[in-house]
């Protein structure tokens, strides 16, 4: 091949990169929120749309709502839809790790094309105030003095919250497999039942148990996350010497088979928009962590999640091994 051949294709190269990257702005996106409006994964859905449309890095943005079954539901139809087409996109978390495994998915995150994790939403651990559990400590003594009699309310079965209590419970010297947790379906449900005095103990996103726990209403015992938040003085589990961290991630996925090109361009947008001012407020009002991670790291961490996922839901009977 001459010099000039080789110059001629890597300037057309080029050119069909720089279009790929910019005519994305031009995209008219659609993003699949797998569960329905008001949680976690909608609000994500939402503020990405908001932040694309406002720093101009797309057109229009298009969010679809599709419920059950721990977002499978939603996944399946991606995986069908979304197949080769760069402007459809997911949003999904460790609950949709969780919920492929106890629903036996016929659908896996191996079918899709893992653009980046974007927030991280650390959970919390709160009794009401009226109980006598006043510590982590005291907390993880009544799980190993006995298991059955500790009630946890969070949300759905092999979700992140359920994460947690099993591994609060297996830090406690107990067995995850006696964990009594109770699956409510949203986090005014579990609140409810938090205020009621009918569990023992609620894990939930901060942000959900906030005012309560400011009010007074429920007593803060630990954070999930490696650090402490900006905005709460409330000790995290290591510090209080339970080897345990959760944090309850959201990421941004496109659909099976897109080219190399493609899958650049989205990866490049994604990362102007968590680049922005416009996300980094969005950040701010939602109470999310910036947990940006993409490329070859995410796709690594998303492998180790799965499988770590996997252990923890075999440890509490969800999953067969």
């Amino acid at each position: 091949m001459s010099h000039l051949t080789k110059t001629i294709r890597g300037v057309a190269f080029a050119a069909m990169t720089l279009v790929a990257s910019s005519a994305f702005a031009q995209q008219e996106l659609k993003i699949i929120a797998p569960a329905g409006p008001g949680g976690g994964w909608d609000s994500a859905a939402r503020s990405i749309q908001q932040v694309l449309t406002q720093t101009g890095l797309a057109r229009s943005v298009q969010v679809v709502n599709v419920t059950g079954a721990g977002g499978t539901v939603g996944l399946a139809q991606f995986v069908n839809q979304a197949k080769g087409d760069p402007s459809q996109l997911m949003v999904n978390g460790i609950t949709m790790v969780g919920a492929i495994l106890t629903n036996k998915a016929p659908v896996t995150l191996d079918q899709v094309t893992p653009i980046a994790r974007l927030t991280g939403d650390p959970l919390v651990i709160v009794v009401p105030a009226n109980s006598p559990i006043k510590s982590v400590k005291e907390l993880a003594d009544a799980v190993k003095a006995d298991p059955a009699k500790v009630t946890w309310a969070g949300g759905s079965a092999g979700g992140a919250d359920h994460i947690l209590a099993a591994l609060f419970a297996k830090a406690a010297g107990s067995d995850p497999a006696k964990v009594n947790y109770i699956a409510f379906s949203g986090g005014g449900e579990a609140l409810a039942a938090m205020l009621g005095g009918r569990v023992t103990a609620g894990i939930s996103g901060y942000g959900e148990f906030e005012s309560q726990i400011k009010a007074g209403k429920l007593r803060a015992l630990a954070i999930s996350s490696g650090k402490r938040l900006a905005n709460a003085d409330v000790p995290t589990l290591k510090e209080q010497g339970m080897d345990v961290e959760v944090v309850n991630w959201r990421a941004l996925m496109a659909g099976p088979d897109i080219t190399a090109e493609q899958k650049k361009a989205l990866t490049e947008t994604v990362e102007k928009m968590v680049k922005s001012k416009e996300w980094a407020e969005i950040l701010k009002q939602r109470g999310w962590e910036d947990f940006y991670l993409a490329g070859e790291p995410f796709q690594a961490f998303l492998k180790e999640e799965q499988v770590r996922v996997g252990d923890v839901l075999k440890s509490v009977g969800l999953v067969k091994s």
